[in-house]
């Protein structure tokens, strides 16, 4: 009898299987949107955000292929395929922006990316949970300062006459030194406050992979006699490998994103030089010059090498790490 009755309900699965592997996707999908609603009514302003601000926009990407003029609009404006890249890539300017793009990145990459890992596994170790708490509250507390209000800071304290750095070279005898006004300082002064400023904020998904690495492994280790140093070496490092690798994969798709606003910012005539970024040329191309063409082809030169480092160090990852984003 209950043998029978087991076989009754296999049919029955089988048969309810069969029957939704028959229905339309549209069908199936409109039957899940009545059954789950809830749920896509809560995801359905993400779904219009990225529609409207990362999708839409991609129609204008055929700005970069013609020679954009106003009152034709996007599709009646000329045709003048790879001219505006043509343009870009001879510029006299496009060794420099390249240059100083590729600098920024890579250097905030091997400054900002290990410090935060650092810092996450020196508070992880930190025993006295009221100090713990309060140097993560201090370190985070950066981050939520405004671009604006940080590059307003960074000016006052570098001021040359005022400055409290210049204060203290005063007190010492030294020279004041015009710190933003010397353009083979400007990568340290942008990457550097950069770390200070997004230090805590970037260790929290570090400290919350290392709270889950089993303590049984580090009492192995203690009980082996592993001083601090090699239970971080052999337990905490291999146990949040994962979580590392993605990061540093979504980093290093943003190698030429070099953030606008704080490079703007601190910007000036005297390190223009240093500071001249492809974000900020894009700017004075495309609003400036109102040369939307031009600045468009630039923004997508940028973007498709992105994807590629993206992509290039997925595969990496995986060859050498045996992890991957995708």
């Amino acid at each position: 009898m209950a043998a029978g009755t087991k076989g009754k309900m296999a049919e029955q699965k089988k048969a309810g299987f069969a029957g939704r592997q028959t229905e339309s996707l549209p069908a199936r999908l409109l039957k899940d949107m009545r059954k789950n609603w809830i749920l896509y009514v809560m995801i359905l302003p993400v779904v219009v955000y990225y529609i409207i601000f990362a999708y839409a926009p991609i129609y204008g990407i055929q700005l970069a292929f013609k020679d954009y003029i106003v009152k034709k609009g996007i599709w009646g404006s000329p045709w003048i395929g790879m001219e505006n890249f043509t343009r870009f890539f001879s510029s006299y300017n496009f060794g420099l922006l390249l240059k100083n793009t590729i600098g920024i990145s890579v250097y905030s990459i091997l400054v900002g990316f290990p410090i935060p890992i650092v810092f996450a596994l020196m508070l992880n170790y930190l025993k006295n949970k009221y100090l713990k708490k309060t140097v993560q509250m201090v370190s985070y507390a950066p981050y939520f300062i405004s671009t604006v209000v940080m590059c307003g800071m960074i000016t006052i304290f570098l001021n040359p006459d005022t400055g409290i750095f210049n204060t203290i070279r005063g007190f010492f005898g030294m020279e004041s030194v015009d710190f933003l006004g010397k353009p083979e300082l400007f990568k340290s002064i942008y990457v550097w406050t950069g770390v200070w400023q997004g230090m805590g904020w970037s260790s929290i998904i570090y400290i919350s992979a290392l709270s889950g690495v089993d303590y049984q492994l580090h009492e192995a280790a203690i009980v082996d006699g592993a001083n601090k140093l090699q239970r971080i070496l052999h337990v905490d490092l291999p146990s949040i490998k994962p979580t590392i690798v993605m990061l540093l994969i979504l980093q290093m798709g943003s190698l030429m994103s070099v953030g606008f606003e704080k490079v703007f910012l601190l910007q000036n005539t005297l390190n223009k030089q240093a500071a001249s970024v492809i974000s900020t040329y894009v700017y004075e191309v495309g609003l400036i010059n109102s040369d939307y063409g031009y600045s468009t082809a630039i923004g997508l030169f940028n973007s498709v090498i992105n994807m590629i480092l993206i992509v290039a160090a997925n595969q990496i990852c995986k060859k050498f790490t045996e992890e991957s984003l995708f």
